[in-house]
């Protein structure tokens, strides 16, 4: 499943919140710092959108997730931008009942890692995101969009692992 195409070519890799803040997470810390040490190291060329800024802007976000996004995480990323096209293209993730629309947002970062070419979404958001995986990847095959993995950074890291 996911090993298949992931090898050493992976170098885009889009990120959403979850990600990001799982940083921190005392719960998912561990399992996501080899994601973030090979982007400190440069094996990695993060993505990261309008959407993720608005959400690490969140009042409810921890002050550290906001520090690390300006101070470090804004300078290394490519920086990509919600579009009309991006917007479409999670509605009809939505019309397509990948999920519903509640989760719009997720939608959204789908979208976009799909637009911008990323190789691999990493992301915490399991329910939404990562068991949905295949359901994206089917709308997108049947719109004409490059299929996109989604998975946890910790599973995108062994699959870096084991294709060493």
């Amino acid at each position: 499943m996911y090993n298949v195409g992931m090898e050493k070519k992976v170098k885009r890799v889009y990120v959403d919140s979850t990600a990001v803040g799982g940083k921190f997470n005392t719960r998912i810390a561990k399992q996501t710092k080899p994601f973030w040490d090979a982007v400190d190291t440069g094996e990695i060329v993060v993505i990261v959108s309008d959407m993720l800024e608005q959400e690490v802007r969140d009042a409810r976000t921890p002050q550290r997730v906001k520090d690390f996004f300006d101070t470090s995480l804004k300078l290394k990323a490519v920086r990509i931008m919600a579009t009309k096209e991006s917007d479409e293209l999670a509605a009809r993730y939505i019309a397509g009942n990948v999920v519903d629309q509640s989760s719009l947002a997720d939608c959204i970062h789908v979208a976009l890692a799909t637009l911008s070419r990323a190789d691999v979404l990493v992301s915490w958001n399991l329910k939404h995101m990562v068991e949905q995986s295949e359901k994206y990847k089917n709308v997108n095959k049947t719109l004409g969009y490059p299929e996109i993995e989604i998975v946890t950074p910790e599973k995108f890291m062994e699959a870096q692992h084991d294709n060493t």
